[in-house]
């Protein structure tokens, strides 16, 4: 049985303290999430009946059958309110955890367990980050947090399958990425050297061609010098753009 509210406030405050689980949020910053700037004279009052139903909902979901309560789960604390993380499973402290174990395994240079750590943390987003949670300052810019981590995450997993010599693979999913993201430096990377790798320098070349335009035309500015080396051993037809047996060479070009 879900425990999630269908009215958005309560939605918010379950959003929030999830996002934080296993630190105490503030009274003050729960008021400012669903309030704003116009916190109301009941806010406290209205908070705590929040509270109570998120608890009757954790009771409904039948926490107190694995010999703890609601308010176990949901503590109250000196100031504010915490949800207990070793309560439960949350799908964001998973994706957080295989990230971080990903990030280690590239370090290490093992990125086939980079990329299976990545792949697992991906899959857990079933779409954009708390679309159907009302979100007021502070939730938005978690939810900020939370994109740039995915995209990072996506970045690295990429990054892996390079190393692995799965260019072939993954040049449809960086073409798609590339067009939602035609100034993304290390997608447009990773598409060039793909291409370069799968026999196609001439489209390498022209992906450069088309993160340079977008970025003249957006920014004024042209690419970065990594992106320039990059291009110049594309030209020179550099072998040390073959698919490596250990850390990539877009890795080396970009440190």
């Amino acid at each position: 049985m879900s425990i999630v509210p269908t009215a958005g406030k309560p939605r918010q405050i379950l959003a929030l303290l999830a996002i934080r689980a296993g630190r105490v949020v503030q009274v003050e910053t729960l008021m400012a999430e669903l309030w704003g700037n116009a916190i109301p004279r009941s806010a406290a009052t209205t908070l705590q009946t929040y509270i109570l139903q998120l608890r009757r909902k954790l009771t409904e979901a039948g926490v107190e059958q694995a010999g703890r309560s609601a308010k176990d789960v949901l503590e109250t604390c000196y100031g504010g309110y915490r949800l207990a993380p070793e309560k439960f499973s949350l799908d964001l402290q998973e994706f957080q955890q295989l990230v971080r174990q990903g990030n280690r395994s590239l370090a290490e240079n093992d990125p086939g367990k980079a990329s299976d750590h990545l792949g697992r943390a991906l899959g857990l987003w079933r779409g954009p980050a708390l679309t159907d949670v009302p979100a007021g300052e502070i939730l938005g810019t978690e939810v900020i947090g939370m994109q740039e981590e995915r995209a990072w995450a996506l970045e690295m997993r990429l990054d892996a399958d390079l190393r692995l010599g799965r260019h072939a693979e993954i040049i449809g999913e960086l073409r798609m990425l590339v067009s939602r993201q035609p100034i993304h430096e290390t997608l447009s990377a990773q598409l060039m050297t793909a291409l370069y790798r799968a026999g196609q320098p001439w489209r390498a070349l022209d992906a450069f061609q088309a993160l340079r335009h977008a970025l003249i035309s957006e920014l004024g500015v042209e690419p970065s010098p990594r992106l320039q080396r990059l291009h110049q051993a594309i030209l020179a037809n550099d072998t040390g753009l073959n698919a490596p047996s250990s850390p990539s060479a877009l890795h080396a070009l970009s440190a």
